[in-house]
């Protein structure tokens, strides 16, 4: 029995050992496996990581923004800019007033200026830097004179920036390469932010580690363990929600990404993509677009507290914002500094001059968002015929445009500071207003404001506001009657006498003069210049519809015009871009000249892509347009626009036509000098009525413009086949220069009067003349 016992004893044990081995067993069997899964797992994961960095990372394709420039400011003597625009555009470039000797700066004491330039590459090459002295009296440059760098007559400022055409996410950044980069930057990021960026492979444990320890200590995220390449994997591929499992994809990452590429390709990706603030809705991204943002400089041209500045707000822009709080930005600036100092980047006297000096901000960014927002759509429009929305958002495309910053200042001012005057109560409320102005000989589009608050970006009257043209269609009427010379010249009798049409379905139509007065037979430049109704329904009749319908097409008009015989009084309904384009052709004698906003369109290297060049295309008889340009002079000196004498300068000579719809609902005026061509619309969104004539409305817009710009007089070549007599309206006959109702009208050869009448004092009347003359 006691054998038995003491046999059964050891089975016990072993079979208790057994089991325990076996749990052991099948533990590590299920270890095993359950780690070859989640190995397997992980290097599926990997995979897929590993895909996403090089796919996203390969060629870095950053989605660049196109940046729309203003047209540059050249400088010469006997340019035409006054000493405030000229400071005015200096301050839109970036430029910062000091001692006018470091690049991007400027001195100005009274009407001299001494400019220190930045360079910038043009279309057609780089303009270097240089060093002007110049004057300005009576507007234009005087002493103009290159004291530092290549000499030239003519020297082009740096354009505006002054918008941009943005990627969905709104992400900004200026593109460079590390080599193009100060040195002292990226030692400088290294040193305050990865010291062992060179010898890690994307991540470092003891960073970490010391940043876990320190972060356990303060109970707070008070230390970060991330290194440069962790920080470019944030930014470039993840959100930025703390999470384990986010920082473990950080980590991955990381590595994955040093195992694919150079260090100095990480380096210079993060340099571009680091966030460094904001303007707006637009993310500042990249040093090179910080450095313009900040200090309105390039980066290569950085000093050393500027330098520090920018590193340090890599680890909080908002907080470190050095506008918004530049105590903090100063006391983080100076601490970078001193890391500077202890790494060896800088001497310690050159550290100490650095940290008393002040923080350099600029006190607004060189750009923001879209300066101008009516402008700037306009620019898209046209970009849109040849461009795809993408790569306008994406391809870092460089779009000069023919913007002119001191017109489009003076236009703003004059509908911000003009349209408060013209009403009161609730219509002074509701009233709006555009203005689009144009070079006169070119077509091109130099400024545009789109309603009363020139930086609202929602609707854009200039260009979608269709409204009834009223009296601006009369021209065209009157153009389509002189090109018959053998039947109408500026002196042909023309009927201001009321009438009725009758039409097939029984309804009537009965025409009036704005006044409701009639005056019986008047000449036609008379009948123009004061705007008559009643005589230019009946030439337009004569002429036929469809015939100033093709006068209009011809002119730039594409969208339908009505047949009915109400067009002739400018029911047909244009925006005032279409105004702007058809009266280009009156102003430059018959020639159909395009509208352009762009000049030049570069790849972000600055290679050409497009040149858009004046385009012109011969429409009208220039012979009877020089006839209708006369009687559109007569209406600024003794007709309808005669008012704009009140504001403008007498001496400046210009040509112009008054329009108005019924109740006042739409006050326009369209009018050019020898150098501008300018279209103004005064009315309500709603369409209500205003009171307003184009008189008291649109031409006082107009006026306040023209009387703020340095422009010449309108002064037209005669052209071939035009030929001036003194003729006397009244009796249909040529007649002697000082005979009563004697006027100088030109007619197109062999349509002037064949009959003369003249008149007793003739040689009185000479004397008298050529006495007065002496005194003129």
């Amino acid at each position: 029995m006691k054998k038995s016992r003491s046999s059964s004893k050891p089975n016990r044990k072993s079979k208790s050992k057994n089991r325990r081995g076996g749990r052991r067993s099948r533990f590590w069997k299920l270890f095993l496996r359950v780690s070859a899964v989640c190995l397997v797992l992980l290097a599926c994961w990997m995979v897929y990581l590993d895909a996403v960095v090089t796919s996203r990372f390969e060629g870095r394709r950053f989605e660049v923004p196109s940046r729309v420039y203003a047209r540059p400011l050249e400088l010469y003597d006997g340019a035409g800019v006054s000493s405030g625009a000229l400071e005015r555009e200096l301050a839109l470039s970036g430029y910062r007033k000091g001692d006018g000797v470091k690049p991007g700066s400027y001195r100005r004491n009274g009407g001299h200026f001494i400019i220190s330039t930045r360079g910038f590459r043009f279309p057609d090459g780089d303009e270097p830097r240089r060093r002007l002295s110049l004057n300005i009296y009576g507007d234009r440059v005087q002493d103009f004179s290159v004291t530092a760098g290549d000499e030239a007559a003519i020297v082009r400022l740096e354009p505006a920036r002054i918008g941009g055409i943005y990627p969905a996410h709104k992400e900004d950044r200026i593109l460079v390469q590390l080599k193009e980069v100060p040195a002292l930057l990226p030692a400088t990021l290294m040193a305050v932010e990865d010291r062992k960026f060179y010898d890690h492979f994307g991540i470092a444990p003891l960073s970490i580690g010391r940043a876990m320890l320190a972060n356990m200590r303060a109970g707070q995220i008070v230390q970060g363990g991330s290194t440069l390449t962790q920080q470019l994997v944030k930014n470039f591929f993840l959100t930025r929600d703390q999470t384990l499992l986010r920082k473990g994809n950080e980590a991955l990452m990381s590595i994955l990404l040093e195992l694919h590429y150079e260090k100095d390709d990480i380096l210079e990706t993060y340099l571009n993509e680091v966030y460094l603030g904001q303007a707006g809705t637009r993310s500042i991204n990249g040093f090179g677009l910080a450095s313009q943002f900040y200090f309105g400089e390039s980066l290569k041209d950085l000093d050393v507290h500027q330098i520090a500045l920018l590193v340090g707000m890599v680890k909080g822009p908002s907080y470190y914002n050095p506008r918004r709080h530049p105590e903090r930005a100063t006391k983080r600036r100076n601490l970078v500094i001193s890391e500077m100092e202890d790494a060896g980047l800088v001497d310690p006297s050159k550290a100490a001059r650095a940290r008393g000096l002040p923080l350099g901000v600029s006190a607004k960014p060189s750009y923001s968002e879209n300066r101008y927002p009516a402008y700037i759509d306009l620019v898209r429009r046209h970009l849109a015929r040849d461009y795809k929305e993408e790569d306008l958002r994406s391809e870092g495309l460089r779009i000069f445009t023919t913007l002119n910053p001191a017109i489009q200042y003076a236009a703003e001012y004059a509908v911000t500071d003009t349209l408060p005057r013209l009403a009161r109560g609730e219509t002074a409320k509701a009233l709006e207003a555009t203005l689009v102005v144009t070079a006169k000989d070119t077509g091109e589009v130099l400024a545009l404001v789109g309603g009363k608050d020139p930086q609202f970006a929602g609707f854009n009257r200039a260009l979608d506001a269709n409204r009834p043209i009223g009296s601006l269609i009369k021209p065209f009427t009157y153009l389509t009657a002189l090109e018959q010379p053998d039947r109408y010249t500026l002196m042909t009798p023309v009927l201001d006498k009321s009438f009725t049409l009758e039409f097939d379905d029984g309804r009537r139509w009965q025409p009036k003069n704005y006044d409701g007065e009639e005056r019986g037979e008047v000449p036609l430049h008379r009948a123009l210049s004061r705007s008559y109704n009643l005589p230019a329904v009946r030439v337009g009749l004569d002429v036929g519809v469809p015939a100033v319908r093709e006068t209009l097409r011809a002119f730039g008009v594409v969208s339908p015009i009505s047949e009915y015989p109400s067009m002739l009084l400018g029911s047909v309904a244009m925006s005032p871009v279409t105004v702007a384009q058809i009266y280009q052709g009156l102003a430059t004698s018959g020639f159909n000249t395009p509208l352009r906003t762009i000049r030049e369109v570069t790849d972000a290297g600055g290679e050409a892509l497009s040149r858009y060049s004046l385009e012109v295309d011969q429409v009208a008889d220039p012979a009877a347009v020089h006839l209708l340009q006369y009687a559109m002079q007569e209406t600024m000196q003794e007709g309808t626009g005669r008012s704009a004498y009140y504001t403008v300068p007498k001496e400046l000579t210009l040509a112009g036509k008054t329009g108005t719809t019924d109740e006042g609902r739409d006050s326009w005026f369209a009018g050019f000098s020898g150098d501008l061509l300018a279209v103004a619309w005064v009315g309500r969104d709603d369409n209500g009525p205003t009171a307003l004539t184009g008189a008291t409305g649109a031409l006082p817009v107009w006026s306040r413009f023209m009387a703020q710009v340095p422009q010449h007089g309108f002064s037209p070549v005669v052209p071939d086949g035009v030929s001036y007599h003194w003729v006397n309206p009244e009796k249909q006959a040529l007649t002697d220069e000082y005979c009563d109702n004697a006027r100088l009208l030109p007619f197109i050869s062999g349509s002037e009067p064949t009959q003369r009448v003249s008149c007793s004092g003739t040689l009185e009347r000479k004397i008298r003349g050529w006495f007065e003359g002496l005194f003129q």
